[in-house]
């Protein structure tokens, strides 16, 4: 479905329900919606016109942008075991706004504006608890659920159809600053835990909740534990 369907669908939901924010009711597309909670929902006062221009730049420059929080809009529905609606999911969901908020940080930080991408990564750590470094990459389909406490650092890497729950910390070690963790397409990350380093998370891999993950994890194994090994993995791959 394209940004525009999706949008039909959140103004339909709207009048059906009569739900919305009262500052929404005007937009006329995602993309105006997406700027707009950004810039009311994320910055102190002296920031809202700066953030709200970033994001139109942004949104404008860059059209994948919308279709990429479409996406994710759908992710989240599909992904969430409280099915809830689209309109519920972009006025209320912290962990879509943050990632949206990031997408547009991304855009900044790689056209060059790096000192108003880290002030929005700032906002949304201080405002939604979530921290995602705007030199992160991060593909789409995504869902951050719960989301508070998530860290993602510089230059990690993230797939598409990937589920990130609260706490989870993917980061670069003190130790080796240069690398940062790959984690593969359709990865499930559980509550709080940890991957750290030049490790690849293969696709579809799952790591559980509080795992220590400072090894590669192959595709479609699961890793469990502090230190984690891994366990379900296909044909003998599994090591202990």
């Amino acid at each position: 479905m394209s940004a525009s369907s999706i949008w039909a669908d959140v103004v339909a939901e709207q009048r059906l329900v009569n739900l919305g924010n009262k500052h929404l009711g005007s937009c006329e597309r995602l993309a105006d919606a997406l700027t707009t909670l950004i810039a009311e929902r994320l910055a102190a006062c002296e920031l809202e016109i700066a953030f709200r221009d970033a994001a139109r730049h942004a949104f404008c420059a860059e059209p994948t942008l919308v279709e990429a929080a479409a996406l994710d809009l759908l992710a989240t529905r599909q992904s969430d075991p409280a099915r809830p609606s689209l309109t519920q999911i972009l006025y209320e969901y912290k962990g879509f706004l943050a990632l949206q908020a990031w997408r547009v940080s991304n855009w900044l930080w790689s056209n060059r504006r790096r000192n108003l991408a880290l002030l929005l990564q700032d906002a949304t750590s201080r405002v939604l608890q979530i921290s995602i470094h705007p030199s992160a990459t991060i593909g789409t389909s995504v869902f951050l659920d719960h989301g508070t406490g998530i860290v993602i650092g510089p230059s990690a890497s993230i797939g598409d159809n990937v589920t990130i729950l609260q706490g989870v910390t993917i980061g670069r070690r003190y130790e080796n600053p240069e690398k940062a963790p790959h984690v593969g397409r359709g990865v499930f990350l559980g509550a709080e835990a940890t991957i750290l380093g030049a490790v690849s998370v293969g696709d579809y891999a799952k790591i559980g909740a509080a795992a220590l993950i400072e090894m590669d994890v192959p595709a479609g194994c699961t890793a469990v534990g502090n230190p984690a090994h891994l366990t379900n993995c296909p044909s003998s791959l599994a090591t202990h």
